[in-house]
């Protein structure tokens, strides 16, 4: 159901789409207008985590359709998940995210996975739903973010 594919292949126009859409970015405080080419490297730096890092995260499609990216990203010690999906591919958040957490146990070995949110994420029990549990707060580049976290069972 769901592919993977580097975040440079996904094309500039779609790419472009998601990161500047204002339902994305209300809950990203880090996010600010992007043009093409900063999409282009955005993506490209994306891409290189996996050469960094040996995981990073992916362009995700759904029956062929580009619907968002995500995977796992360095946050200092830890392995943070994340997953950013087109307003009209929300509903599918749950089953990615089941499908990333597969990932990082089987293909990559995890001890734990964190997720970051920032306070205006309030919608927090499917988190739960899915084992994951308050594990403190961190601030990043000036923004506030809670931290959640997932042993590997």
């Amino acid at each position: 159901m769901f592919s993977y594919t580097p975040l440079s292949s996904v094309p500039l126009v779609l790419l472009s789409q998601l990161l500047n859409h204002p339902d994305i970015k209300r809950h990203m405080p880090l996010a600010g207008s992007m043009s093409e080419a900063e999409c282009r490297s955005w993506a490209e730096a994306k891409d290189h985590q996996w050469q960094e890092n040996g995981y990073g995260p992916w362009a995700i499609y759904n029956d062929g359709q580009f619907v968002g990216w995500g995977g796992f990203q360095k946050e200092g010690d830890d392995v943070d998940l994340g997953l950013v999906l087109r307003p009209d591919a929300w509903g599918l958040g749950p089953m990615v995210v089941r499908d990333l957490i597969a990932k990082g146990w089987s293909d990559f070995g995890f001890a734990s996975i964190t997720v970051l949110l920032p306070p205006s994420r309030v919608h927090l029990r499917p988190l739960a739903r899915l084992g994951f549990v308050p594990d403190g707060e961190l601030e990043y580049e000036g923004e506030k973010f809670r931290r959640f976290r997932l042993h590997r069972p």
